[in-house]
């Protein structure tokens, strides 16, 4: 690992980062060293890091010409250790999500003390060497080191975990493991149990049988598959298989519902799959969001989100563009994960093979968890509505006290305040939001049939 040359800065940001340092400040026999340390790696002093299992160097560039090795050991986990560990993670989605997103949770590191096993370092536990000829705990080079680690630590703690013995690969396959293990355990302890008829009153059935059980009732929401490891083959894609199992569960739910209620009502589930499932509008990539503190505010999606038009309401699957159907794939594949390396993969997968841009792939998926077919219509086209509803919610917002909109075919706007509300053939209004003045729509919260109470949310996020 590359050590960026410090800049004076603070070493460590977050508590674990802190945490790292506490534990060879609290042992250190002459501070005057230490003090010395910080200055050595706030100065580029320290070069190449090197971390391995149990310890972490680096050369180390003193008053002399030629570096010194410096160097930090860290005991690492037995193997009955890290099974404990393991599974408390894969037991916890939070916690694993926090690793993916590089935090450490303050609860899982607790979790583990309380379970006899220390984490993160404590008094003692850093053994600091040098092959300089100073004697001193720690001597001035293994303190830059130290300070130097803190920020890796604060941008990764995978680190720590490498020094206590697992690397980041093998810990994140063996947790996809444990969950796949895990949810299907979970699964078949609360499968429900279906009503039997014993064998014996059928054979003895003459004319009268019994009545079939009824249907178990359409779950609420699609089921989400577990995630798969790494695959050794390349031509497998594990994102992918995830991706399309995702796809054929909210299918199966449309027919199920398809069996149970006709096809119009498939039509609504299927819609309400792509959308209700989401807890969130999706991330936005790097330099596309709105200058405003907390801009996108959470929320599930309507429960009756709109047919687009052209699309045949007799089908649990209407026919769709290459286009929707990209959109409408990617929207449904990991929703609450944020933007992580898996979804910008995602977005760059279906950018070239539409021919558009990554950003315009990102604002089409939050369009889609907004509203569905019909979201992602409200976003690429505009239409010219009835006199009725959409000249009443003007009045509607004045009644409310709420900023006068400007009106523009099915859109109503204040550019000054980087606001929007789109109104949709569904009867609904599509809020959106912008930095002022760009005219960079995203689209931003719930859709609601009432305008103030779609319009209040992004006056809230100001």
């Amino acid at each position: 690992m590359a050590a960026g040359a410090g800049d004076g800065a603070e070493f460590a940001e977050t508590w674990w980062g802190r945490a790292w340092l506490d534990a060879l400040e609290s042992t250190a026999l002459d501070t005057a060293r230490l003090a010395r340390g910080r200055e050595y790696a706030a100065g580029g002093h320290v070069g190449r890091i090197t971390v391995a299992p149990g310890r972490i160097s680096a050369p180390v560039t003193g008053s002399r010409p030629y570096p010194y090795r410096a160097e930090l050991r860290l005991r690492p986990f037995p193997d009955a250790v890290w099974e404990a560990f393991l599974d408390g993670v894969a037991a916890r989605p939070a916690h694993l999500a926090a690793l993916l997103g590089r935090t450490l949770p303050r609860a899982l590191a607790e979790r583990q003390d309380e379970a006899g096993v220390r984490l993160l370092p404590g008094p003692g536990d850093l053994v600091p060497r040098c092959s300089c000829p100073d004697r001193g705990h720690p001597c001035k080079h293994a303190a830059a080191l130290c300070f130097q680690a803190a920020r890796l630590l604060d941008a990764d703690p995978f680190v720590l975990l490498l020094m206590r013995g697992r690397d980041e690969r093998e810990l994140l396959d063996e947790l996809s493991r444990r969950n796949a293990t895990h949810s299907a355990h979970t699964e078949r302890a609360t499968r429900a149990t279906l009503p039997a008829v014993p064998a014996r009153a059928v054979l003895h059935a003459q004319r009268e049988l019994p009545p079939l059980p009824p249907p178990l009732p359409v779950p609420e929401y699609p089921g989400r598959p577990p995630v798969l490891p790494s695959a050794d083959d390349p031509a497998i894609d594990p994102a992918a298989v995830e991706l399309l199992a995702a796809d054929a569960a909210a299918r199966a739910r449309a027919c199920l519902i398809a069996a149970q209620e006709g096809a119009t009502g498939a039509t609504h589930a299927l819609s309400h799959s792509d959308t209700a499932s989401s807890k969130h509008l999706g991330p936005r990539p790097s330099g596309a969001a709105p200058k405003h503190p907390g801009a996108r505010p959470s929320g599930a999606a309507p429960n009756h989100p709109a047919v687009a038009p052209g699309e045949d309401t007799a089908s649990p699957f209407p026919a769709r563009s290459l286009w929707e159907d990209a959109v409408r794939l990617v929207a449904g594949a990991h929703p609450t994960s944020g933007l992580t390396a898996s979804t910008r993969e995602l977005y760059r997968g279906v950018a070239e093979a539409t021919g558009r841009p990554v950003t315009d792939v990102a604002r089409a998926v939050a369009a889609w968890r907004q509203g569905g077919a019909e979201g992602l219509s409200l976003l690429e086209t505009t239409w010219d509505p009835p006199a009725g509803d959409f000249d009443r919610a003007r009045s509607a917002l004045s009644a409310a006290d709420l900023p006068a909109l400007r009106p523009r075919h099915n859109h109503l706007t204040d550019a000054g305040r980087g606001i929007q509300l789109r109104f949709g053939r569904d009867g609904r209004w599509y809020p959106y939001e912008s930095d002022p003045g760009t005219e960079d729509w995203w689209p931003t919260g719930r859709a609601d049939s009432d305008p103030v109470g779609a319009l209040t949310p992004l006056l809230t996020t100001e």
